[in-house]
């Protein structure tokens, strides 16, 4: 199985600068759009959060911006679960042009689930980590994304 195409949409207008490029913050706002297509595929949509009263939230992101997008162009986000526990999830997210495998932007992910009444970290319900435990098997050939752990830093001195 590829990466799942968790989410697909047209760069709008609003989401442009002054240079008609795709700004910042909405290249997370997509991921993050991802994300939650990512928790409806996992059974943690909203209807699981309104009886089980868990969620996942957001422990750590790194955003990549590799190449230019613009205003106009349809966009597809790839995601790859790369690993699990009973609690957690990493991810990685690669956003591409709709139909292009060139990866425009990439966004690897540490997600927590939570027992809101907490709130507090809460494993995974079985049924979960049964979907969790199928993906990793279904993607267990996919590389590793070229930027998985990467670490921001200048280069040392010579």
């Amino acid at each position: 199985m590829p990466a799942l195409t968790t989410y697909t949409t047209p760069v709008l207008a609003d989401w442009v600068d002054y240079n008609g490029h795709l700004r910042d913050a909405y290249y997370l706002l997509i991921f993050s759009y991802a994300t939650d297509a990512l928790m409806d595929t996992l059974g943690l949509d909203s209807d699981n959060r309104e009886t089980s009263g868990h969620s996942l939230f957001t422990l750590e992101l790194h955003l990549n911006y590799l190449h230019e997008v613009k205003l106009g162009a349809e966009v597809e986000v790839h995601t790859q679960l790369i690993a699990h526990d009973a609690k957690r999830l990493h991810l990685y997210h690669s956003l591409h042009l709709v139909g292009d495998e060139k990866e425009l932007a990439g966004n690897e992910q540490m997600l927590l689930h939570v027992d809101l009444a907490g709130p507090h970290s809460a494993p995974f319900a079985e049924a979960t980590l049964d979907k969790l435990v199928a993906i990793s098997a279904e993607q267990a050939d996919l590389p590793r994304p070229a930027l998985l752990g990467r670490v921001i830093a200048l280069p040392p001195k010579k």
